[in-house]
């Protein structure tokens, strides 16, 4: 019976960022727990892709191409998603992302836009998105970084900003409690088109492996399956927590190369 928990028949879900990665595999999860989909991003074939593996599980799925950098833009997923399924249930913001650099190229405007990325725009769409999510009692789960939470050196954009969206959740949880729980990932080394480089380098695959407690790099479906967990009523008495889906991870796994600042002065 408790499988039955981790059912989402009859509900909606918006995923953002759901092309390929965590979030193609979120959005398939969900199908495959009973949902119907929204899946946006950038890349309008990488979308009708995953459409096509969500329609084949006996789903419905509408392919949204858009530049979800822009607040107005993913914001707008959750009228489309109304017109086009009637409600919405479940939101997983899935966009952001920065580039390590280090302390002394970030300028402001680097980190301005790291927050922008990681954090506005989730807090766009979870608010377009709030009549419905409190008519139905529904979930937000977001795609965080365990770089929110661990000390690196070159993650001064990425790190800061996820961390705030980390905190986000733990803010909006409380706002929205109790009919709309709001929780996060912090996630760790995930085998995604953001690690092409490292995996496809026999050196700097192991040394990440071997950073990590479970000696290996997680799969986009590890990701998929704690989305699930949190998005149903299996995670029903979860709000206001960030998950680690890292590994084991204490510590940065990755050497970036860059230099010591504090050491030269």
């Amino acid at each position: 019976m408790v499988l039955e928990r981790f059912r989402l028949d009859g509900k909606v879900a918006i995923v953002t960022g759901a092309g390929r990665g965590i979030g193609a595999a979120s959005a398939l999860a969900l199908a495959e727990a009973g949902a119907d989909v929204l899946v946006s991003s950038r890349t309008e074939d990488q979308l009708q892709l995953v459409a096509k593996q969500v329609e084949a599980l006996g789903r419905r799925a509408l392919v949204v191409p858009a530049d979800l950098s822009d607040v107005d833009t993913v914001a707008g997923l959750a009228e489309k998603a109304v017109e086009a399924f009637g409600r919405i249930d479940v939101v997983v913001n899935n966009v952001g992302g920065s580039m390590p650099r280090e302390f002394a190229k970030t300028s402001v405007r680097f980190l301005e836009e790291a927050f922008h990325w990681n954090v506005s725009t989730a807090h766009a769409l979870t608010r377009a998105a709030l009549p419905e999510l409190l008519r139905n009692e529904g979930s937000v789960v977001n795609i965080s970084s365990v770089m929110g939470e661990v000390k690196g050196r070159g993650f001064i954009g990425y790190g800061t900003a996820k961390a705030a969206l980390s905190h986000w959740t733990k803010l909006a949880a409380i706002d929205l409690a109790p009919r709309v729980r709001v929780n996060a990932i912090a996630v760790g080394s995930i085998a995604t088109s953001a690690l092409e480089i490292v995996v496809g380098d026999p050196g700097l695959k192991a040394q990440m492996e071997a950073g990590t407690p479970l000696r290996r790099i997680g799969d986009p479906d590890e990701i998929a399956a704690t989305v699930l967990f949190l998005a149903s009523p299996a995670g029903g008495y979860c709000t206001g927590s960030v998950f680690e889906v890292t590994g084991g991870l204490a510590v940065p796994n990755l050497d970036m190369g860059l230099p010591d600042l504090g050491a030269e002065l």
